[in-house]
Order: structure tokens, then C-alpha cells, then sequence
């Protein structure tokens, strides 16, 4: 064999590899799981985000890519089966909502990588080591910080400048242990400041929103702060009822509250951050490893008011608060 045919032969050779290769890579499946920790309904609009962010990279079910959906339907006790299920699955990414979602997918693998599209702090739950370089598997969006406490508080303090009881509807169980008791310790300390004091109302079960809000009436609270705890997403319309109904003032933490008939919140877009989310899922599909990638925080929030809610409640919103809105609704 001369010299000009050996050189045709590696050429030929190599371009049949690049195309087997690009073949491969085109008919390539790509698994993603998702373990949310309420139900399918109440998690509609972001599952749609992160859909869509993941069709704009390239990913289509159907064809290169399948989502594998697990429900805990607000259950706490079933993630660990749950993420155990996605793991025996083989996934490639393994998406997850809040922290004891994330927790769960955590102690069910240590290679799969997890990307968490909405968590509240993951340092200090030992989620992660760092927000720069997480380490581990997990990797993903923190929405919830110090800051984001005190705009709430502030919200209160200017719609009812004689506030000094707030009451704080939450999940227990959501943190546990040192986490919960330094989270707690962070809300009093930002109420304090302000000339406020927090009392806390646990709710397990849909039951007890209504209890909740008639100890509320007797303890004479001034506003309620609705936390952006998954387990309450689903009843933001009968808390804002209920609240309507004994004239209770509320704060939450996603617009979606508002548009459920809220007074008023202050937050992330979560929409946003599913489709954030994405980002995170194609870079790691594509070879990153989710201890390099860099746990990213909201560079946009949103302040939404129901004005058609403060008139039932016989509020005026400062037009200074007005104007700084980003949803205003009539």
C-alpha cells in the first residue's frame, strides 16, 4: 500500500468513526428524573417552566429524553422510597424540589447527580459544602435567605405601621434540628428588629389552616407570613379565604399566593427557577460534574399586591408600595 492510500484509508476510517460517534450521540435517551414532594396539580406551572427549559437546550420528550415523575402528595415519610425508585431507574439527573426532597435523593445516591431547582438554605442543612463549589452530587437554585425574611417583615411594617404580632404558618419537619433552631432564631431576630414578634402555627394537614386561623383571631395577631414551604403551595386559595375571612393580612412568598387571593408577596419567580433549572440539567448531561457547579441564588424578585384583597380587608397599600410593584392586581 503507497502512502496516498494508506492516508485515504485512516481519512475514511476516521470520518466513519465521527459519524458512528455523532450517530450515537443522536440517538442518545436521556433519563431525568424529578421527585417533587406534593402533587402533579400544584406543581403544574413549573414543571411546565422546566419543560420548556429543557425543549430550548435541545431536549424533547419523545424523542431524546425522558421524565420520570415521583409524587410524595405531601407526605414526608414517602421520599425515601421515592428517590429510591428514581435511582433504580438509572437516571442521569435526578431534579428535586425543597430541602427534605433534596435530603432524600442525597441518601439515595451518591453518583447520580442531583439538581435541586428550588431549595432553602443547603449549606446549613449540610446539603452542601459551599454555594461556590457544592461538592458531592448536589448542585442547584437557594431561594430562600435572611434578606427575603426581612422584606416580608417590612411589607407588614408599612401596610400596618402598629403591627407587633406576626403569625407564621409552617411545615414542621421541613428543617430539623440545629438547621430549624438557627432558621428559628434568624425569623425572631429580623422580626425583633423591627418590633415584632413571631408566633409560629405548625400545619400537618389541610385540617389545620382552619384552627390555625381562628387561634390566630383569639391571639389578636396582625398579619400572617405564609412560608414557601411545597406542602401549602396546594391550599394558597383557602389560606387566602380564610384569612379574608377573619381579616388577617398576608405575606407570602411566591406571586402565586396573590393571584390565589394573598394580600401581597415577595420572591423568586419559582416558574424561573425551574426553568433555571434546566441549565444545570444540560451542563451536567453534557459532562460537568455537579460539585463544580456553583449553587446560584435569584438575581430577580418579585413584589405582587392584591388590591381587590386589601379592599376586603379595609387596607390601603401606600401608593409608594404600589409603584415598587411588580404585579399589581385590581
Amino acid at each position: 500500500m503507497d502512502r496516498r492510500t494508506f492516508l485515504r484509508s485512516v481519512a475514511c476510517g476516521v470520518f466513519a468513526a465521527s459519524r458512528a460517534v455523532i450517530a450515537q450521540q443522536a440517538a442518545r435517551v436521556y433519563r431525568v428524573g424529578f421527585l417533587g414532594i406534593a402533587d402533579a396539580s400544584s406543581f403544574a406551572s413549573r414543571i411546565a417552566a422546566l419543560r420548556q427549559g429543557l425543549r430550548e437546550l435541545g431536549y424533547e420528550e419523545g424523542k431524546n429524553l425522558v421524565i420520570e415523575y415521583r409524587w410524595a402528595e405531601e407526605d414526608f415519610d414517602r421520599l425515601p422510597k421515592l428517590a429510591s425508585e428514581l435511582v433504580s431507574l438509572q437516571m442521569d439527573v435526578i431534579v428535586t424540589h425543597c430541602t427534605p426532597g433534596s435530603r432524600a435523593a442525597k441518601q439515595a445516591t451518591s453518583t447520580i447527580p442531583i439538581v435541586m431547582a428550588a431549595v432553602g438554605d443547603p449549606v446549613r442543612s449540610g446539603l452542601v459544602a459551599s454555594l461556590a463549589r457544592p461538592g458531592g452530587n448536589l448542585t442547584g437554585s437557594s431561594i430562600l435567605g435572611f434578606d427575603l425574611i426581612f422584606k416580608w417583615l417590612q411589607f407588614v411594617r408599612e401596610v400596618i405601621p402598629n403591627a407587633s404580632r406576626v403569625g407564621l404558618l409552617e411545615v414542621p419537619g421541613t428543617q430539623t434540628g440545629a438547621v430549624a433552631e438557627a432558621s428559628a432564631r434568624d425569623i425572631d431576630a429580623a422580626a425583633g428588629s423591627l418590633g415584632m414578634r413571631v408566633h409560629r402555627f405548625g400545619i400537618r394537614e389541610p385540617n389545620d389552616l382552619a384552627r390555625a386561623l381562628t387561634t390566630m383571631v383569639k391571639d389578636r395577631i396582625d398579619a400572617l407570613i405564609v412560608t414557601l414551604d411545597s406542602q401549602l403551595t396546594a391550599h394558597y386559595g383557602e389560606i387566602a379565604r380564610l384569612a379574608i375571612q377573619h381579616r388577617i393580612p398576608t405575606v407570602g412568598g411566591a406571586k402565586q399566593f396573590v393571584e390565589a387571593g394573598g394580600l401581597s408577596a415577595y420572591g423568586a419567580n419559582s416558574d424561573e427557577t425551574y426553568r433555571h433549572a434546566a441549565v444545570y440539567v444540560d451542563k451536567i448531561l453534557r459532562g460537568a460534574k455537579p460539585a463544580d457547579l456553583p449553587i446560584e441564588q435569584p438575581t430577580k424578585y418579585v413584589l405582587a399586591i392584591n388590591v381587590k384583597t386589601a379592599k376586603a380587608l379595609g387596607l390601603t397599600i401606600p401608593q409608594s408600595l404600589l409603584l415598587r410593584a411588580d404585579e399589581v392586581i385590581q
